[in-house]
């Protein structure tokens, strides 16, 4: 008898470590949960799949979302990188631009660069704005570059020419001296990270990739060895990319910038198969886990992009599913400040963790209070790693409580409101700060923590449904199991739209299309699996920023082009100009490649037993509340708050006056009732 294959997909978080299985053949998932090791994040991985993994069981796909990256650029521990320029442009990246980040406050700073002046190297060579040859390379100047790196003082360097863009000869030198002297240093050159204008956010994007290079690559071979070791039957590690779709650990190497946000992507692509299965286009996206809070939209069924983001203040020049990431979750600390209480952004993670985990945490959290409400319980953690301790909870709560003439429950419901307030606050700054209303979406909440508080949060923005998605604790990693293959390519490509020859824009998208299908096919994609999809930046003549606008399959319609940026402006900004002329800055393609899955299938159902009761508080009054297991509730069946909702990832908390129903794809749809 042949053993069973899966799919299986791997997310870290701050506190928990989730992985899905996906039977390969009947399409059935399972989610499984453990304690992540920030020591070494690979260790968690191994465990949870070593625990969740059926003996012998093959492994088909394997796909991988890490925060290894991001954390260490938020924490400032990546690697010690030279930067490499032309000669008299040394402070481009240390000045940053003329853009003021907080035009209204005396105490903005600009944010600190990776990579100091003291680091930044010049050689002398110089290639002019349409890509001329104006001055050779000085190979000469690359002497001191190379003995700043024998002596030890760096581990990566970054290669911005000027206008390298257009012409990467000089790059390419700098790059083969460099490589034949400095065989084991890490390079980055910017015409292959960013291959756009704009200097400083080029060189931005470029001395980042430089900084991330060596604590990827290590993370990613160690996690690769470890799988050898530990699976020899599985097939090749896949990791997310921040633009929605994944790639091979190999490449992942070669382009670590493209891993930044690949850990709270999942979520976003697994909202986009959600609004497919639901027909619901438009959905607020949050994932609310032990340290962090995500919020990302789905609009007309796709998830919100963006071609350039910030990350700690610094500009990043690629393609990335929008994501606005707050310090808050279960394990988000309640703190005293100037007599006010604050909550988060610091968290307790998995060690020591939560006081109520009785590992060691002295801090009470998030989590803390919601136990002290009688809101959670032992139903949803894995029992061989933790077991919850209310009593020890509720005596930090009533102490802390003391501080403010509060008693425990008090000091417990005030946590839960704060971290509610910041968590709808961010939701605002993705909606209604751009002129979306946050009234026209639905609701999806996942993470660990996120079905708990996800009808307080839908109160306070006035939004009237909620979907809590199946296997909502580890949402993100059955999302990364719904994606494809996908890689951007980009060019700098600047003129008036109506003056541009048609054949010549035909040709570039070509040339771009055919470095697409190239890539996947080395990725060992089939031809008849790769799709492309083509965009390009366009902006009003005068004006400084672009909006991106896709490119319809078939033959080029300039006039319909121009229409669309005319519509989608006067989306974005409220007006717009139509017939004015308008100005081409970059042209896109995305090569996406289609990977074979099955159908995913619906939860198994259950035997329905009759729920428990226990009391529990709402708005400061103890009630009685119905406990329901989820997957006893049938399709269509109705429960009505005040009831919990458990399940092994995560707890659904439904306050009175809400009424719950397991829908299509099994889903779990709350409302609340209209008020008088």
């Amino acid at each position: 008898m042949a053993n069973k294959r899966f799919r299986v997909a791997a997310d870290i978080g701050g506190t928990f470590t989730d992985i899905v299985l996906q039977d390969s053949d009947s399409g059935e998932c399972v989610a499984h949960k453990t304690l992540s090791t920030p020591e070494n994040p690979a260790r968690a991985v191994i465990r949870g799949i070593e625990s969740a993994l059926p003996s012998g069981a093959e492994v088909d796909f394997f796909v991988h979302g890490t925060t290894v990256g991001l954390n260490a650029l938020l924490t400032r521990t990546g690697a010690r990188t030279a930067l490499i320029t032309t000669e008299k442009f040394r402070d481009i990246y240390a000045i940053q631009g003329n853009d003021r980040g907080e035009i209204f406050s005396i105490r903005w700073n600009k944010p600190k660069p990776l990579v100091p002046l003291e680091n930044t190297f010049t050689v002398r060579e110089r290639i002019s704005a349409g890509g001329d040859i104006v001055e050779p390379l000085n190979f000469q100047d690359l002497d001191a570059i190379v003995d700043a790196v024998k002596a030890g003082e760096f581990e990566a360097i970054a290669v911005c020419l000027l206008f390298a863009f257009r012409n990467p000869v000089h790059e390419l030198q700098v790059e083969e001296r460099l490589a034949a002297r400095l065989p084991n240093i890490a390079i980055a050159l910017s015409h292959r990270v960013s291959p756009e204008w704009r200097e400083f956010e080029r060189t931005s994007t470029t001395v980042m990739d430089s900084y991330l290079s060596p604590v990827v690559r290590g993370y990613l071979e160690l996690l690769v060895a470890e799988l050898e070791r530990k699976l020899p039957n599985k097939r090749e590690l896949f990791v997310m990319e921040s633009n929605g779709g994944v790639m091979s650990s190999a490449s992942a190497i070669k382009s670590p910038l493209q891993t930044l946000l690949s850990g709270p992507v999942g979520g976003a692509i697994g909202g986009k198969a959600l609004s497919e299965t639901t027909g619901r286009p438009n959905l607020i996206c949050i994932d609310m886990g032990g340290t962090s809070f995500d919020a990302s939209l789905i609009i007309d069924g796709r998830p919100s992009s963006s071609n350039e983001t910030k990350i700690e203040g610094l500009p990043v020049q690629m393609s990335v599913v929008d994501i606005h990431v707050i310090g808050a979750g279960g394990g988000s600390i309640a703190w005293e400040e100037a007599d006010a209480l604050r909550v988060g952004p610091q968290s307790a993670g998995s060690a020591p963790g939560p006081i109520c985990y009785a590992k060691g945490g002295a801090e009470p959290t998030v989590s803390d209070a919601n136990i002290v409400l009688n809101r959670l319980d032992s139903a949803n953690f894995p029992e061989d790693e933790i077991s919850l301790d209310a009593a020890a909870a509720d005596d930090a709560l009533r102490d802390m409580g003391a501080k403010f003439n509060l008693n425990a429950h008090e000091m417990a419901q005030g946590i839960v409101d704060i971290v509610n307030a910041k968590m709808a606050d961010s939701i605002r700054t993705i909606t209604v700060r751009r002129g979306i209303d946050p009234r026209d979406f639905s609701l999806v909440a996942f993470g660990g923590a996120g079905p708990s508080q996800a009808a307080a949060l839908a109160e306070e923005l006035e939004i009237g449904e909620v979907i809590v998605p199946v296997h909502p604790g580890a949402f993100s990693a059955w999302g990364m199991l719904q994606t494809e293959l996908r890689h951007d390519f980009k060019e700098t490509l600047y003129g008036f739209w109506d003056r541009l020859e048609t054949e010549m824009l035909e040709s570039r998208f070509a040339g771009l299309e055919k470095e697409g299908r190239s890539y996947l096919a080395g990725e060992g994609l089939d031809e008849d699996d790769i799709s492309i999809e083509r965009s390009a930046d366009f902006r009003y003549h005068g004006q400084e920023y672009v909006l991106t606008i896709p490119i319809r399959p078939g033959p080029l319609a300039k006039d319909l082009v121009q229409s669309e940026f005319d519509r989608a402006y006067d989306r974005q900004y409220g007006h717009s100009s139509p017939g004015a002329r308008i100005e081409l800055a970059n042209i896109r393609v995305a090569a996406i490649g289609r990977l074979d899955r099955p159908e995913t299938a619906e939860p198994p159902r259950t035997n329905s037993s009759p729920p428990r009761n226990r009391k529990v508080y709402f708005s400061g009054r103890l009630r009685d509340t119905a406990i329901y297991e989820r997957g006893g509730i049938e399709l269509g069946a109705a429960i009505e708050g005040p009831a919990i909702i458990e399940e092994r990832t995560a707890t659904t908390l439904l306050p009175p006056g809400w009424t719950a129903r397991a829908i299509e794809g099994g889903h779990l749809s709350l409302t609340r009732k209209e008020k008088n």
